[in-house]
């Protein structure tokens, strides 16, 4: 009897809390929504620039294989520093050479087996195989370390700065800080600025971790990477405590990870997103970690100052702007003012 009794008494919290069972069902099938349109997409094709190659030997290589494309040598090279074609393909004094862009090791051993296929009669020479980014020996765990890292610095301070915020709520300090002279905008802002110094020093122990003892690839700017990682964190803090404000207590802010977090996963390029519909890849334009991840693959992968990625640095920004602009409003449900 006593355990049927607590039996009613939690289905009855269930009945009571419509939004947790609605996440129940929703949440799994959203996430499982999106990993069949991000892993269920069209597989892409290299794209290759040709540059001064014989007409018998293109005439080989097979158009299904990759997207072959005659380029000048410089505009190859333009394309290659952009990292907007994977391979440059070369004829120097009737030898042919290959450079790959080289920050996608996947796409490097693609365009090797594609090329090798192409000159498979026995009669070329071997290729002079060259790297414009990246280096033979990277690995998988250094294209994907950058996404990683800030990921983590994502996930972990929308968390904490999230929990800790609804606390302050919950256990009625915000309350009584609300019934003083304290401006609502001075409260987000220093929660802000409190946390803020926390960040930095997250950020740097998780870059330097990632970086000097696992030996993740590296051939930018320390100080680069400590810059988008901090902007990413802010802008995790302040849409973490933006979101607190709608939760009743730490069960219900965990909800929002399906719904938040999750698809910053999948459009973040942690999978490749090249083959999906052009409206799909829209979504990652409006996540923050898509912009964090592809300046840390910049700065650490491909070498890039900060000009190359400012617009990322910029829309990171801008988000922390705006999640914390909702905050000032937010507070409006605990005092009018």
């Amino acid at each position: 009897m006593n355990t049927w009794s607590i039996m009613k008494r939690i289905l009855k919290q269930f009945r009571r809390d419509k939004r947790s069972v609605a996440l129940m069902i929703v949440a799994p099938v959203f996430v499982l929504t999106l990993m069949w349109l991000v892993l269920d997409s069209d597989d892409t094709q290299p794209e290759i620039a040709l540059v001064d190659v014989p007409a018998p030997v293109q005439e080989k290589v097979d158009e299904d294989a990759a997207d072959w494309v005659e380029m000048s040598q410089p505009e190859a090279e333009e394309a290659l520093e952009e990292a907007s074609i994977e391979a440059m393909v070369q004829w120097e004094n009737g030898s042919p050479s290959l450079t790959l862009e080289g920050s996608n090791p996947t796409t490097a051993g693609q365009v090797k087996e594609v090329l090798s296929e192409a000159l498979a009669s026995g009669s070329q020479p071997d290729i002079e195989v060259d790297f414009w980014h990246g280096a033979d020996d990277l690995g998988l765990f250094d294209y994907i370390g950058p996404v990683l890292i800030g990921f983590f610095v994502f996930f972990f301070v929308f968390i904490v700065g999230g929990v800790s915020f609804l606390r302050e709520r919950t256990q009625g300090t915000l309350e009584r800080l609300l019934a003083t002279p304290i401006k609502r905008r001075e409260l987000v802002y220093g929660y802000l600025g409190g946390f803020g110094l926390f960040t930095i020093i997250q950020s740097i122990l998780i870059a330097a971790f990632s970086i000097y003892v696992l030996q993740m690839y590296m051939s930018g700017q320390f100080f680069y990477v400590i810059i988008v990682t901090f902007l990413l964190a802010l802008t995790a803090l302040s849409l973490g405590t933006l979101l607190s404000a709608f939760a009743k207590n730490e069960f219900q802010l965990i909800q929002f990870i399906p719904l938040v977090i999750v698809p910053q996963v999948f459009f973040s390029g942690l999978f490749p997103t090249e083959g999906m519909a052009v409206w799909l890849q829209a979504i990652g334009h409006v996540m923050p970690l898509t912009y964090g991840a592809e300046a840390l693959r910049g700065i650490m992968l491909r070498g890039e100052g900060i000009a190359s990625f400012q617009v990322e640095l910029y829309v990171l920004l801008g988000f922390s702007v705006l999640f914390t602009t909702l905050n000032i409003f937010a507070l409006k449900r605990h005092r009018s003012l």
